[in-house]
């Protein structure tokens, strides 16, 4: 199998074409479990693969996360997949992806700068508060896409300091509470300037934080417009892995465009080995 590894503000990848490799589509979660497990092979946040279109798109996206379950999408993903796209010829400088949530819309800025328009929000609760050990926290819940990409957004006062332990069991608690039947991805924030803030993510189906989140960022964004704490209009979000931007386009109370820009990294191209994928005969 032919591989990249990309990344996207460090939100890693593996990416295969099915196009060309024809994998069974039951046999991607034991292999996205392998190929992203860390030490043991390539290594990634999740596993991305292109293949057949079946709503008039350029081409499929299937999303997995490191742990083997299925994603609805991935905002990152979904550039770097764009990327992807360009240079192997399936699609122009803009393109239309499928995806479980449904369509993505992409565009190329410059080698490396890519924007997509993200998955509409299909559910906003602003004043969502979650109780954790007694104590009740700040919560506003968003989804994106149909099924929903579900995201709580906390607000946490001196984020850049946090303890990484406690804050940790507290993303993990959060993540898998009964206030969110799916469990959500959980972005914790705090306001940094005018229109800038700085993001932590704890990811479900990663079960840790991720150096980014493209669909938690967009979340994020839409809540504190909402709020009337940031403008909508080039926001910067900071994360560990690096920059991205977001800009939100509304009408009253109601979201109509979302859309999230930033950086894509090819760190790899080659091809699978790993024995325990393909054991000698």
């Amino acid at each position: 199998m032919q591989f990249w590894k990309m990344n996207g503000a460090g939100n890693d990848f593996v990416v295969l074409n099915n196009l060309k490799e024809h994998l069974p589509v039951e046999s991607l979660p034991q292999l996205a479990k392998t190929l992203c497990e860390r030490h043991m092979s390539i290594g990634a946040d999740g596993l991305m693969v292109i293949d057949t279109p079946t709503q008039g798109g350029d081409y499929r996206m299937l999303f997995f996360n490191s742990d083997g379950s299925m994603g609805e999408m991935c905002g990152n993903g979904a550039r770097c997949i764009c990327r992807y796209g360009y240079e192997n010829g399936l699609a122009g400088e803009t393109q239309t992806v499928e995806t479980t949530a449904g369509i993505v819309t992409g565009k190329r800025i410059s080698q490396r700068l890519y924007k997509i328009r993200l998955n509409d929000p299909t559910t906003v609760k602003l004043d969502y508060p979650v109780d954790v050990d007694g104590v009740k926290y700040a919560c506003s819940y968003v989804e994106l896409g149909n099924p929903g990409i579900p995201h709580a957004v906390v607000p946490y006062h001196d984020l850049k300091h946090a303890d990484e332990n406690e804050l940790r069991e507290l993303g993990r608690a959060i993540r898998w509470h009964s206030a969110f039947p799916k469990g959500a991805n959980v972005n914790f924030y705090e306001l940094t300037g005018e229109d800038s803030v700085f993001e932590r993510t704890f990811e479900r189906g990663v079960e840790d934080f991720t150096y980014a989140c493209g669909t938690g960022t967009g979340s994020l964004v839409t809540v504190l417009t909402l709020q009337g704490k940031v403008s909508g209009h080039d926001v910067k979000v900071d994360m560990t892995g690096g920059q991205l931007i977001i800009d939100v386009m509304r009408d009253g109370s109601r979201v109509t465009d979302l859309y999230l820009t930033g950086p894509t990294n090819i760190v790899a191209k080659g091809e699978v080995t790993d024995e325990d994928l393909c054991p000698a005969k």
